[in-house]
């Protein structure tokens, strides 16, 4: 399918899963990996920047450690992670020296970009070295992150990532041929989705769940892409083992699904918001959603219908619509508790029901990210 072309000064991320980076899922796929590696070089000549992001390192240490079923255990899981991150590194840096390229090794947790002046330093760091010419392989850093904090799966990591550094595109390297209608492994005629806008409600309905060895199937995929559309990245879903699949789409060719951004890339400490993690949600009525949407203004408290989840003032809560579909983001100025005691309110009540008022938002606009 024909796509924008690209041109010298473009920014990738591009995401391989576990699913495709293991051979029968049992350790690393080199000539895959030597494949892959061939095709990004040609793209990276041409002048677009590229930063990788992998999985591979649960499946490759398992096999080192000779463990045939993955580990429940969190620990286990991370000594897993920590032997096979030894193997995944040392294959891409061997195959990216072949053609006199040097890689860098970048793992990151949420804390990373939770805290301002770590995300500040974490982007400025990966700019230096796409300028100094040299590939980011990212992963996240399983060896001491936990369930609480994890990204969750390496689709989030990759749609942050394209965030962090303002990438135009974010390519997801799949074993499937792209987000089809309905699961075309229980549907044998189910129609692959060519191009769609990635914030299409109809697509929440078509997404599946993940395979077996990786944890992110089109659910994460579509969230992916509903992130990396916040900084104005749009998004490809690809069959990863489809030869040339990287240098078609350089040419101006996409195999697959496109999910176009609608956004305008946005201020810095817009995209900073979009990168961190939430803590619970709020519930909006249909009026409160088309304010936030086509006015850009200030969530209040008369427009909240419920609050889902525990958080502390300055927590980042998503907004939700009635049908739990994400519509923005935002810095709360109340904690669970308190915004439970004053959803549904006009503000003029927040004194008498709190026996204080902190602000008269819930969520200020210039602390909120529209989805």
């Amino acid at each position: 399918m024909p796509a924008q072309r690209y041109n010298p000064g473009d920014v990738w991320v591009i995401k391989i899963g576990s699913s495709l980076l293991t051979a029968n899922g049992e350790g690393l796929d080199i000539k895959q990996v030597s494949a892959w590696v061939d095709d990004i070089v040609k793209v990276y000549r041409s002048g677009v920047q590229i930063v990788l992001v992998s999985s591979g390192a649960v499946a490759e240490g398992m096999k080192r450690l000779g463990i045939t079923t993955r580990p429940k255990a969190l620990h286990l899981l991370q000594a897993a992670a920590a032997v096979g991150q030894m193997g995944l590194i040392q294959a891409y840096e061997s195959q990216f020296q072949r053609h006199n390229l040097h890689t860098a090794q970048i793992l990151l947790t949420h804390d990373d970009l939770r805290s301002r002046e770590r995300y500040i330093n974490s982007r400025s760091t990966l700019r230096s070295l796409l300028e100094l010419g040299v590939i980011p392989v990212v992963n996240e850093n399983d060896t001491v992150v936990t369930d609480e904090i994890r990204f969750g799966d390496n689709d989030t990591l990759a749609a942050l990532v394209a965030n962090l550094i303002e990438a135009n595109t974010l390519l997801l390297l799949t074993d499937q041929d792209g987000f089809f209608e309905s699961d075309p492994r229980q549907d044998a005629q189910a129609k692959l989705i060519h191009e769609a806008d990635a914030y299409d409600a109809r697509l929440d309905l078509m997404a599946g769940d993940g395979g077996k060895l990786g944890r992110g199937g089109m659910v994460t995929k579509l969230r992916a892409a509903r992130t990396a559309a916040r900084s104005g990245a749009n998004t490809i879903i690809s069959p990863g083992r489809s030869p040339g699949v990287i240098t078609r789409l350089a040419q101006g060719e996409y195999s697959g699904t496109l999910l176009r951004s609608r956004s305008e890339v946005m201020v810095a400490r817009k995209q900073w918001l979009a990168a961190l993690p939430t803590s619970g949600s709020l519930v909006l009525d249909s009026g409160a959603v088309d304010v936030l949407r086509k006015s850009g203004r200030s969530l209040l408290p008369v427009g909240v219908k419920a609050v889902r989840g525990s958080f502390t003032r300055g927590s980042m809560v998503a907004c939700v619509d009635e049908h739990g579909r994400e519509v923005g983001r935002g810095l709360v100025n109340y904690s669970a508790l308190e915004a439970a005691a004053i959803c549904g309110q006009p503000s003029s009540k927040i004194e008498s029901l709190l026996g204080y008022v902190g602000e008269d938002e819930l969520i200020h606009r210039d602390n909120l990210v529209i989805s």
